[in-house]
């Protein structure tokens, strides 16, 4: 069960929906990665005597109420939107993989009482679960990113879970036991490696509901806090002009709308390019 890249390769760059979506993420991140040398003007500077401007060649995105360029805000937001969603899924695939493992391979009480309380934490609307204890913690980038992170590892988990209790009773590993190899080093060294491949596409589509959630919680107080830009606080700020100054919220809201789809495209070719039954489908 090992991973082909040529094969994988080739039929991923069939679905031309995900190589649209790829395309655009790569360059959200270049973006994100040279905000500081591309940005025309310093997104702090405020300068009231230029507030609400509309679009032009001075201003590619207009500016806010304060006469700050929205154009480089948005350029600096990206770099904040997406170490949230990227951190926030970092955290939940270290515990979601590590839940999932334990329960998948040594099945039994370990088993029943993880899944179980997966299952109690599935009962809790996430978004609400979050913006309750953000609310508790207090409204900082950090709290967002562990917060999102530790409240959205189940679906990880169960994709882990029944990968490994599938792959614990193939015969490279009943013969890795035969050789008496320790549990861990056929966890870390046999099973995981041949078990991520449902992980690599819930990873991706986690970072674009992580990118959301920050975006909501930004947008109702509770994400990155002004003055740091971030396309929810943007959006935030451009509500109160949204007759005024169409700019504030059609711009971030696009950016948000863009990069969101671009994730969901990409896990969804992810998808079809990894499971051999999904592939004749193209």
């Amino acid at each position: 069960m090992e991973f082909q890249t040529k094969s994988f390769w080739h039929y991923f760059k069939q679905n031309r929906l995900a190589v649209a979506g790829l395309a655009i993420i790569l360059v959200v991140f270049f973006i994100a990665g040279t905000a500081s040398l591309i940005a025309p003007y310093d997104p702090g500077k405020t300068n009231v005597s230029k507030k609400l401007k509309s679009p032009s060649s001075e201003h590619l995105l207009g500016t806010d109420q304060l006469g700050r360029d929205v154009f480089s805000r948005m350029l600096y937001g990206s770099r904040i939107s997406l170490s949230v969603g990227l951190v926030a899924v970092a955290i939940s695939l270290v515990i979601g993989v590590f839940v999932g493992a334990i329960a998948g391979y040594y099945g039994r009480w370990a088993d029943a009482v993880l899944m179980r309380f997966v299952d109690i934490m599935l009962c809790f609307p996430s978004f609400f679960l979050i913006l309750t204890v953000v609310a508790l913690l207090g409204p900082s980038m950090l709290n967002v990113m562990v917060v999102i992170g530790i409240t959205s590892w189940m679906g990880t988990s169960r994709f882990v879970r029944a990968e490994f209790l599938s792959l614990r009773e193939r015969d490279f590993v009943q013969a890795a036991r035969a050789l008496g190899m320790k549990d861990r080093r056929i966890i870390l060294r046999h099973i995981l490696p041949n078990s991520l491949a449902p992980v690599f596409v819930t990873a991706t589509l986690d970072v674009a509901t992580a990118v959301l959630v920050e975006a909501g919680l930004s947008f109702l107080g509770f994400g990155v806090q002004p003055p740091a830009p971030s396309w929810g606080n943007i959006l935030t700020e451009g509500r109160t002009y949204i007759f005024d100054a169409w700019w504030l919220t059609v711009f971030p809201g696009l950016a948000i709308l863009m990069t969101v789809l671009s994730f969901n495209l990409l896990g969804e070719g992810l998808r079809d390019a990894l499971d051999p039954r999904l592939r004749g489908r193209r």
